[in-house]
């Protein structure tokens, strides 16, 4: 069975960051749908992968709900955030997404 070649584009020492935070979560959400998205864009009979897409936005709406209960950051600058780095082309790396995230913290505070 030949498994998916996927390359993680997590460096070495960001996978010493907490994989079980909601930041992290929120940004591997992110790329996943990113993916998903422009394979989409190919196929767009893959009723499967639209469902699992489905999925996934959901599971992000939740955690960046919980995320802006947790923290200041209101629900709405969070979006706007996820948006913005969505519209990006390219995939976002994971230290730039926490770096958005502390200067929105800052800025609520």
């Amino acid at each position: 069975m030949v498994k998916n070649a996927f390359i993680s584009l997590i460096s070495q020492e960001e996978n010493k960051e907490n994989h079980g935070s909601v930041e992290f979560q929120v940004f591997s959400f992110t790329n996943k749908i990113q993916r998903l998205t422009s394979h989409l864009q190919l196929h767009k009979k893959d009723y499967l992968s639209e469902r699992g897409l489905r999925k996934i936005l959901g599971k992000r709406q939740r955690l960046l709900a919980y995320l802006s209960k947790k923290t200041t950051v209101p629900y709405k600058e969070c979006k706007e955030l996820m948006d913005q780095l969505e519209n990006k082309k390219t995939t976002v790396q994971y230290k730039e997404f926490k770096e958005l995230m502390d200067q929105l913290k800052k800025k609520t505070r």
